[in-house]
């Protein structure tokens, strides 16, 4: 198949997207919202053909499964991004010269965006949301196991913008086969950033192998640090919900650091997690003092693999530190730099860990869940960048602009 077709008509696109103004775009997006929850049957019995040939033990099998209130909640994103100003055409500084040229920084939307992304139907409608609202065309390149997932979304989307007699072109969804993946690689000249969302061997074979430049959106293997002065009841709330509220996302805790002054609450401090079934992998000493309360069907020693590990399910590595240094160069040399968090209330420490763990996210005395652009005021997000180059954390409608100067003269030349 010669999908060099599929990135001409995107790139061709691009000026239909510059001819609409801003309330079209916004019409358009409320369609969109309205027409996914009226096809909420035929969407969910798509995904059903998906969920069918994945076994419910996956990682992936949650965030490929949608439902009525999955669906509610990817409409009511759409409507969010809806309320946000779009940041295309603000102008970001500007002067005039000597020569009385007038000079303007104006944000421009990056053009063409391709993401390839695995079994995460909601993604097809956040991406073409996100672009579609920053003036953007996207070019879609999801897996085959959500492949009847999000072909339901496009065709929808598809439908919408039928209505509106805009270019369909404007969102693509390649095939499911992997030769799309490899031409949408090598689109140099058709697509101008590729944005990879899914697991880390994904994310690795998406960077080693692009022509085109990409933003990665790294894997969360995310720590919390429990301090010497944590709050025990903080402490209790915050670890349930950032490791069982939603297992198979990104922001997911992966492994919780004690400082060795707190082993005498470890077993309180941990109670709860027992009660969502959260498997521990304990190193020696939190080994010694969990076994005598936590589940013996639910406790492990830990081994080496264990630490660095982005479990996407009910695991979760446990380790006890010497003090907030300890912790520091555990974080230093195990996270994927997306979100860490540290609880207690010196705020000495809290400064410290602040300022020194180089993440995209940090945290004090608050949960890793929140890591998501729709938490963050987003509207939602194209992907969460582990990154330090144009994008950081959770990428809006900013991240997914650039900028031109725009220089008006008078007949001016140079000497």
């Amino acid at each position: 198949m010669d999908y060099s077709i599929y990135f001409n008509k995107a790139q061709k696109a691009t000026r239909t997207m510059v001819g609409l103004d801003k309330g079209t775009i916004n019409v358009v997006l409320d369609d969109v919202a309205q027409a996914l929850v009226s096809n909420t049957n035929s969407i969910l019995a798509e995904n059903e053909k998906d969920l069918a040939k994945m076994s419910a033990d996956d990682p992936k099998y949650d965030r490929l499964k949608l439902s009525l209130q999955r669906i509610k909640d990817i409409a009511a994103d759409v409507k969010n991004i809806i309320q946000l100003n779009s940041p295309v055409g603000e102008i970001l500084s500007e002067k005039t010269l000597e020569n009385q040229l007038q000079i303007q920084k104006v944000r421009v939307p990056l053009g063409v965006v391709g993401v390839i992304y695995e079994a995460r139907p909601n993604v097809t409608v956040d991406v073409f949301s996100l672009c579609f609202k920053t003036g953007n065309v996207a070019v879609l390149k999801g897996g085959s196991d959500a492949e009847f997932s999000n072909l339901a979304i496009a065709n929808v989307i598809h439908d919408v913008l039928a209505k509106h007699q805009i270019n369909a072109d404007v969102l693509t969804l390649l095939p499911a086969d992997r030769a799309a993946t490899e031409a949408l690689l090598n689109a140099r000249g058709f697509v101008d950033v590729l944005i990879p969302r899914g697991s880390q061997s994904l994310i690795t074979y998406v960077r080693e192998h692009s022509k085109i430049p990409v933003i990665e959106t790294g894997a969360g293997i995310v720590h919390t640090y429990f301090d010497e002065s944590g709050d025990l009841e903080k402490g209790k709330q915050i670890l349930f919900n950032a490791k069982t509220r939603r297992v198979s996302v990104c922001n997911s805790l992966d492994c919780v650091l004690i400082n060795q002054n707190r082993l005498a609450d470890l077993n309180e401090l941990l109670a709860p997690l027992a009660g969502g079934d959260v498997e521990l992998y304990a190193d020696a000493k939190s080994y010694e003092t969990l076994k005598s309360s936590y589940p013996s069907a639910l406790l492990s020693h830990a081994t080496p693999e264990h630490f660095g590990t982005e479990f996407l399910s009910l695991k979760l590595a446990v380790k006890i530190v010497d003090d907030l240094d300890e912790a520091l160069n555990h974080i230093a040399e195990y996270s994927s730099k997306h979100s860490e968090a540290i609880i207690s209330e010196n705020a000495d420490h809290i400064m410290r860990f602040l300022n020194q763990v180089d993440a995209a996210a940090v945290y004090a005395n608050a949960s890793t869940g929140f890591t998501d652009g729709a938490q963050f005021g987003l509207g939602a997000e194209i992907g969460i960048s582990t990154q330090k180059l144009h994008a950081r954390g959770p990428m809006g409608l900013e991240e997914l602009t650039s900028y031109k100067w725009v220089i008006r003269g008078n007949g001016q030349v140079r000497k």
